[in-house]
């Protein structure tokens, strides 16, 4: 559980899975970003995860300076992973710190593979 919030009247805690949904849903907004895959998936990038499911690419631990965030992602075929990485980066930090009020030490961003985004 995280500490959100503590006062005379009480205390508000997140579970770890309310911090994976919010550093998730955050990293999907990032263009180029096609998906999330969990932490040593096995069969392929053939379940890349979409919505409903964006938590499973996402582990958070609590160190002593604040959250740290690791994410487990398919980037879209032709764009500069660097550039991705740094917007995801700065999305789920500034999503995370604003949401919950909780300081983020860290987010490191695992390219898991490469897709073809379907065309618009």
């Amino acid at each position: 559980m995280f500490k959100i919030l503590e006062n005379e009247l009480g205390e508000v805690t997140a579970t770890p899975e309310v911090i994976e949904t919010i550093a998730g849903l955050s990293a999907m907004d990032c263009y180029g970003l096609v998906g999330m895959v969990p932490h040593g998936l096995q069969d392929g990038i053939g379940n890349i995860l979409k919505w409903d499911s964006v938590r499973r690419g996402v582990e958070v631990t609590a160190t002593d300076d604040g959250l740290g965030v690791e994410m487990y992602c398919i980037v879209g075929y032709g764009v500069k992973i660097s550039e991705v990485g740094a917007n995801v980066i700065q999305n789920v930090s500034y999503a995370l710190e604003k949401n919950t009020g909780i300081p983020v030490h860290h987010v490191n961003i695992n390219i898991q593979g490469i897709r073809v985004m379907p065309e618009k």
